[in-house]
């Protein structure tokens, strides 16, 4: 068998995009009355381009995921190596090097103390796994607590379990009625803390967990709140003997100014869920990672408290290794100093803008701010300002993907200071012209 193949070029006219309307149905689009998806063919640094050779600066990091910047030559460089030694295996009954090695890189770099890490896909399937964990580890016990505790406006996925903890919105309207019952709870602050520290304690003896997203709700809106707040509520929870569940699969990796938001805390979690940055953008993983404590309790001759989850790719070599060298890179002290910049512009930039007549709020956390247009009472996610503001910075070369209403900037850590003022000034501009 010959080692070169040939892959057959199109034999349509069509362009990429006609190419892509006849045959792809994109997420979180309405098909019916979208606008032509633009055709991308290169990536480098913070930038890609189209098949025209139009440059854009990817300042929402493609989903929040390309923290590196797109093609890192080091990423792909041990991508390629792994690619010629194991591209996969199945990982019930076997192990590999990468799977081993990332965990042990990464437990002990997490906020508290965390043992073992389960691998699977994404975000959501961190999140599924995480709450199956917690609903078991009390059902293993003989104890019968099923509740679930989570914020109002969260986001925690698309998946049945994931889209069931999340804030009832147009994401779950269609299936609202087959999704779990879930207590949902204010973002905690001054005024609201003790009355939320009595409620996680009449709770008790029926929940099982609180999943949160530390610090920032982020498809909610790039809503904000204290640390020292959260504290509290886990701090409740640990009292309470409810089990706590970090979803940094946003805010990991450095996102909120630290390698992870929970590090903010003095109380730590007892499971995280990682992915988005989790292999520097380069393709999908997930990871959920617990205590000892949650895994004795699936310790047993019993073969029905083993935990029966599983997927076909976990722990994917490839994506393993792609995960190592982001960690390389995100360890290392200039990647610190990148987000530190960063973090430090958007500060500046907030007070340029906060008191523009526009402007009905502006936040920011590390990496991450998320700049509210005053619309009157409409500020939902289908905002008709969400498709304006759109198109307005992509005709400008910029990448931004507003939440309705909210226009945020969450960009790779290798943009450059030219590139952030450039971003800035687009966004003064479309204050004055929107």
């Amino acid at each position: 068998m010959s080692d070169t193949f040939n892959t057959p070029a199109p034999t349509s006219n069509l362009n990429l995009t006609e190419r892509d309307q006849k045959v792809i149905w994109h997420p979180y689009t309405q098909m019916k009355n979208a606008l032509p998806h633009i055709p991308i063919v290169r990536g480098e640094g913070v930038y890609v381009f189209d098949e025209k050779g139009k440059k854009y600066i990817d300042a929402v990091s493609s989903w929040w995921v390309n923290i590196h910047g797109h093609s890192h030559p080091y990423i792909a460089k041990k991508v390629a190596e792994q690619l010629n030694v194991l591209e996969h295996v199945i990982f019930a009954g076997f192990t590999h090097e990468p799977a081993v090695l990332l965990a042990e890189r990464l437990l002990p770099i997490l906020p508290g103390q965390q043992d073992k890490v389960f691998y699977t896909d994404n975000g959501s399937t961190a999140v599924e796994v995480a709450l199956k964990m917690c609903l078991q580890y009390w059902n293993n016990k003989g104890i019968p607590k099923t509740k679930i505790l989570a914020f109002k406006n969260a986001y925690h996925g698309d998946t049945f379990g994931a889209m069931s903890v999340s804030g009832r919105s147009i994401f779950t309207d269609a299936f609202n009625g087959l999704l779990f019952d879930v207590e949902f709870i204010d973002l905690p602050n001054e005024d609201n803390i003790a009355n939320l520290k009595s409620q996680i304690a009449n709770l008790k003896s029926k929940t099982a967990c609180f999943i949160f997203e530390p610090l920032i709700l982020g498809s909610g809106g790039m809503l904000m709140y204290e640390a020292k707040y959260l504290d509290e509520l886990i701090f409740a929870c640990n009292e309470a003997e409810i089990l706590t569940i970090a979803d940094e699969v946003m805010t990991g990796f450095g996102r909120t100014g630290t390698y992870f938001a929970c590090e903010k805390l003095t109380n730590k979690p007892d499971i995280f869920c990682l992915s988005k940055g989790l292999t520097g953008g380069t393709m999908p993983l997930g990871i959920t990672t617990c205590s000892n404590k949650i895994f004795e309790a699936f310790l047993s001759e019993d073969k029905l408290k083993t935990l029966y989850h599983g997927h076909s790719f976990t722990a994917n070599p490839i994506a393993c290794v792609a995960s190592l060298a982001s960690l390389d890179i995100l360890l290392d002290s200039k990647t610190l100093q990148n987000i530190k910049r960063i973090e430090n512009k958007h500060a500046v930039f907030l007070e340029e803008i906060k008191s523009h007549t526009k402007v009905k709020a502006v936040r920011h956390t590390g990496t991450i701010i998320a700049i509210e247009w005053e619309t009157g009472n409409e500020t939902s996610y289908l905002s008709s300002l969400r498709n304006l503001l759109y198109a307005y910075f992509l005709d400008k070369g910029i990448i931004l993907r507003p939440l309705g209403n909210i226009i945020y900037i969450l960009p790779p850590y290798v943009i450059s200071d030219e590139d952030l003022d450039y971003v800035y000034s687009a966004i003064k501009s479309a204050l004055e012209e929107i």
